[in-house]
């Protein structure tokens, strides 16, 4: 298990440009390079990547306004879900299920399950 604090070392800081004072700053990282320092949150990125490029392949298919209440919702080892804002987007979302996972097969992604999950309003 890994300590819950590890102190950086003193090249990870820089002075404060105050002068005297021994206050130090920790080195500005952008977002990219924070998520890919950090193993959890890199995986979360890659996730999330892979769920919107599903919601890309998919998106032509939704007709209409429908686009506005799907969101793309989490990728796991069996399938992806798609976020139905209401139970009757979903039933709509329900009946292009099977055109949606084709969507998927033919652009190579894998599994192409497509769940259809009524949002939780919060």
């Amino acid at each position: 298990m890994r300590p819950l604090y590890r102190p950086r070392p003193a090249s990870h800081y820089r002075s404060s440009g105050s002068g005297s004072s021994t206050c130090q700053v920790p080195e500005p990282q952008s977002i990219a390079r924070a998520l890919a320092g950090h193993e959890g949150l890199a995986r979360l990125g890659r996730l999330l990547h892979e769920s919107n490029r599903r919601m890309a392949v998919v998106l032509p298919a939704l007709p209409g306004t429908l686009s506005r209440f799907v969101r793309a919702g989490p990728v796991d080892e069996d399938g992806w879900s798609l976020l139905a804002a209401n139970a009757a987007v979903a039933a709509k979302l329900r009946h292009l299920q099977p055109h949606l996972e084709a969507m998927l097969a033919e652009q190579g992604i894998h599994p192409h399950q497509v769940r259809i999950k009524v949002q939780q309003q919060g």
